[in-house]
């Protein structure tokens, strides 16, 4: 009997044993994935960042044909505008 109890107390210390070794390896995982996800929003942010770069220059740079544009044509492109603008209008109606 008394080994019977011996037996259960060294497999509970066997399980209490593994059991914590399983949450620190738990922990250890969870504490490499904080890290990762903090790695990929720096990235994601470093990508956004350029990519609004990018997009902000490509804008200024139509905004400067346009002006071009208008100050060569003028009449021509008010009367592109008030095409679309009249398109927009019967659009609008439906």
């Amino acid at each position: 009997m008394a080994e019977k109890k011996l037996a259960a107390v060294a497999a509970e210390a066997d399980a209490e044993a593994r059991t914590a070794s399983a949450q620190a390896e738990v922990e250890a995982q969870i504490a490499d994935l904080r890290t990762e996800i903090a790695r990929l929003t720096e990235t994601v942010s470093a990508i956004s960042t350029g990519a609004r770069a990018v997009v902000q220059g490509e804008a200024e740079l139509m905004t400067e044909r346009v002006r071009e544009r208008v100050r060569d044509e003028p009449i021509s492109s008010l009367l592109t505008v008030a095409g679309v603008a009249f398109l927009f209008g019967l659009l609008a109606r439906r």
